[in-house]
């Protein structure tokens, strides 16, 4: 059963709308991503013939979930650009340049939401607006809702996973080199990943 599924019975003269399930009901609140359990990070080409993969170790974030009405959810994520990791050092050095993200003058990717909807069962598409470096740029996010849990010190944990793809020269990433077989170093298209454990704010 989806997060956000709300029932109702038709009738030619009335609607009558029956109450939310209460498991699902009990979902509705304010909730803290926990960074330590939750993983954003990235897929590019890498020279036409493999991909490199990264991630931000550095990140935090809030979702505002309503188990009756979707339309009223809301996340906001806040990237730390240094904390960028790819494996190898001298590539993240350079991903911080000012070739790619600039880390020093635009320390924080972020992204805040304005719209969510189910897509049917688990699935559901947050839209916002994504912010690297000084450019803004309306995001889709596809993600699936992984269940709910109640971990070992007794906190109210939620699960999403889900993934969209940018073209980074649309935020102002547009580094690149030539290759001599033709094409080149990075793509142009990224994949962005995101999987989140969050906590239940107390009441």
């Amino acid at each position: 059963m989806g997060l956000f599924n709300r029932k109702s019975n038709e009738s030619a003269t009335a609607v009558a709308t029956l109450p939310v399930d209460p498991a699902l009901a009990a979902l509705t609140g304010e909730y803290s991503i926990d960074p330590a359990h939750s993983s954003i990070g990235f897929t590019v080409r890498h020279a036409m013939v493999t991909n490199v993969r990264g991630t931000f170790a550095e990140h935090e974030g809030a979702l505002k979930l309503d188990g009756a009405n979707p339309g009223a959810s809301t996340a906001s994520i806040d990237v730390k650009i240094a904390s960028i990791d790819t494996g190898i050092g001298d590539r993240d050095g350079h991903l911080r340049s000012g070739d790619f993200f600039d880390a020093e003058q635009f320390p924080l990717m972020t992204f805040r939401s304005t719209e969510a909807a189910q897509l049917g069962g688990d699935k559901y598409r947050v839209t916002g607006d994504l912010t690297i470096k000084d450019v803004t740029k309306p995001l889709s996010i596809d993600l699936e809702f992984n269940g709910t849990a109640k971990d070992v010190y007794g906190n109210e944990r939620v699960g999403f996973e889900g993934s969209a793809e940018i073209l980074r020269s649309e935020w102002g990433l547009t580094w690149n080199a030539a290759l001599e077989t033709g094409g080149v170093m990075v793509s142009d298209k990224v994949k962005l990943n995101f999987d989140i454990s969050a906590i239940k704010n107390a009441a």
